[in-house]
């Protein structure tokens, strides 16, 4: 089996392709690995990261419920010792 001239280029024509594809493929992937090394620095940076600014809505969450329960707990206490003075008096 001979192998004409045409066939022949046209296997140096691919193999150049698969090459510059991989290339290609190179230089994509490097950047992807740079995309997802600032995702994963924002995401768990344990500053200014996703993760801790969740922790701090949650804290804020936390405090400010037990402000409410303080608040109201406050204003039933005066709502009651007014009535309880409004009955006695």
């Amino acid at each position: 089996m001979s192998v004409s001239e045409k066939e022949l280029n046209e296997l140096k024509q691919a193999i150049m392709e698969l090459t510059v594809n991989i290339k290609h493929m190179h230089t994509t992937q490097a950047q992807m690995a740079e995309d997802i090394k600032s995702i994963k620095e924002a995401i768990y940076n344990p500053e200014v990261g996703l993760y801790a600014r969740l922790r701090d809505v949650e804290q804020w969450q936390d405090n400010m419920s037990k402000v409410i329960w303080s608040v109201g707990l406050g204003t039933a206490g005066l709502i009651a010792k007014a009535i309880i003075d409004m009955l006695i008096l």
